[in-house]
């Protein structure tokens, strides 16, 4: 018996890397899986079918049900066909893993409004348009039953939201959104019985291979901490019932290691008798500062080497 015997899933950019690695983790636990994938380049230049072919037949080949999705989930239509499909195909939806991703690294300078909107609507935006019409339908589902759903949507946010990435502010700002829609979402869809989580994944795909400069690749005579299989397991882990009752959490992975990431939480406090004014405020600095530094911290992520 598998996690998900006679559930169905959507994986977004699925034809390659963790998208790929959850959708076969997916069927290997009993789900029928619509393998969403543009085909793109990295840059999201593009399309070709045959990634999420593959991957539906490698599925299938293996006695597992599967139907490949070429929609654009940037776009609101795309969102909704995706969503449409499943239901369609196989009956109803249990599982939404949003995973698809561009990149388009630029210092915030040179930037041009076409690299900004990019990025901004493949991550964040494809994120929502899966997500909204799912939850319609998980909502309406439960309307006409009045049982709660028992679904989930996994998201996929990143260490560079978390601790500022040069040259990724398109990338880094869509992944602080993902992971505040995620706290939002799960909120809103509790009641009828969805969880929302995200998963901030160090891993070695063709998006990391642009920026890591080898620092992902397998070590020899160690277990792969960065291969794509790592951080796809955190993230069907939390699509089943094994982690119900998690609802709103970040977790990062990868490296050999996991951690539940807590959001912005004050560290400093002080407090006012009176309007606040520049003379007030430049008088409190060392309390609110704490007496620490206050530049910029360095870029450390926390499963470096």
């Amino acid at each position: 018996m598998g996690r998900f015997d006679g559930k169905v899933a959507i994986v977004t950019g699925a034809g390659r890397g963790i998208g790929r690695s959850e959708a076969l983790l997916l069927a290997a636990e009993g789900a029928a899986v619509v393998v969403n994938d543009l085909g793109g380049e990295t840059t999201g230049e593009g399309a070709d079918q045959r990634p999420a072919q593959q991957v539906v037949d490698e599925i299938t080949n293996a006695g597992g049900r599967a139907a490949a999705n070429y929609d654009d989930i940037s776009a609101w239509s795309g969102g909704q066909a995706l969503v449409a499909q499943a239901v369609d195909a196989f009956g109803g939806l249990d599982v939404l893993i949003n995973n698809a991703g561009i990149l388009r690294d630029k210092m915030s300078f040179n930037m041009d409004e076409a690299e900004w909107d990019a990025v901004i609507n493949v991550h964040l935006k494809g994120h929502f348009s899966t997500s909204r019409f799912a939850a319609a339908y998980w909502r309406q589902t439960s309307k006409e039953t009045g049982n709660p759903i028992g679904g989930a949507i996994v998201n996929t946010a990143s260490e560079s939201c978390l601790y500022g990435n040069a040259g990724q502010v398109n990338y880094a700002a869509a992944k602080a959104g993902i992971a505040s829609m995620t706290i939002v979402m799960a909120r809103e869809l509790e009641r009828i019985g969805v969880r929302v989580n995200a998963i901030a994944p160090v891993a070695r795909t063709r998006l990391t291979e642009t920026v890591a400069g080898g620092m992902l690749d397998a070590k020899e005579g160690d277990f792969d901490r960065f291969a794509p299989e790592n951080a796809a397991a955190m993230a069907i882990w939390l699509a089943s019932p094994d982690a119900d009752g998690i609802n709103g959490q970040v977790f990062a992975v990868g490296g050999g290691k996991a951690q539940l990431l807590q959001g912005w939480t004050p560290a400093t406090e002080v407090a006012a008798t009176d309007v606040w004014s520049l003379d007030s405020l430049t008088a409190a600095r060392d309390a609110l500062t704490g007496g620490r530094p206050t530049d910029v911290p360095p870029f450390m992520p926390p499963f470096e080497g």
